[in-house]
């Protein structure tokens, strides 16, 4: 959990503070100190005073074959099982640990291959290769803008929920209506709806520009 979290706050901020992961793992900050200090010691981290923690390569390669079985559970449960969308994460959080890569491997073979999670995120390769989709942020978008979803790398269950009754999913087309200076909240309009998100929940919304 601790190598997903920096490397989902990585993707969000370049870097992962203490603070942060504690918040996201709902643990105390001595915790996430104590525990980054043995992942240090492993090599699985680099730290670096004031400006947060980032993956090794080690690390990264790790954390990248948890996510691989992780996305590829989370296919398996809503493609196949029809688990609830928002509900698949915390699902697939108890399979991981538990699916070897043999058995990833056929699940991708019987899934045809996919390339994403139910929520967007690019699924790992067998050699660990990860695409980078050309993305931006939902937070970065200005007035007028139109977009559409592609992925969400927070995925607690309260969060999906709430994107779910918005109809924020991946393949969503949005537009921003207006943003409020000052760290303000942005009015965003889904279909024929429109909905203010916070500058927090935006930052989590990855999204591709249309012209």
């Amino acid at each position: 959990m601790y190598l997903k979290t920096i490397y989902n706050l990585e993707l969000k901020n370049g870097s992962a503070r203490t603070g942060d992961i504690a918040k996201i793992l709902n643990i105390t900050p001595g915790s996430v100190t104590n525990t980054l200090e043995v992942l240090e010691g492993k090599g699985l981290v680099a730290r670096e005073p004031y400006k947060g923690v980032n993956l090794t390569d080690q690390g990264r390669k790790l954390a990248l074959s948890v996510f691989r079985r992780h996305r590829l559970a989370e296919r398996l449960l809503v493609d196949l099982l029809h688990i609830d969308w928002a509900e698949s994460h915390q699902e697939a959080c108890r399979l991981e640990h538990s699916v070897s890569d043999q058995v990833a491997n056929s699940i991708e073979k019987m899934l045809d291959n996919p390339k994403t999670c139910p929520h967007g995120n690019p699924i790992p390769d067998q050699s660990g290769s990860i695409a980078h989709l050309k993305a931006d942020t939902l937070s970065n978008l200005d007035n007028g803008e139109h977009a559409v979803v592609c992925m969400i790398p927070d995925e607690s269950t309260e969060l999906l929920h709430y994107l779910s009754t918005l109809g924020m999913l991946p393949g969503a087309k949005i537009s921003i209506e207006e943003k409020a200076p000052f760290k303000g909240p942005m009015l965003v309009k889904i279909g024929d709806n429109s909905y203010p998100i916070s500058l927090d929940v935006a930052s989590g919304i990855f999204v591709t520009k249309e012209k």
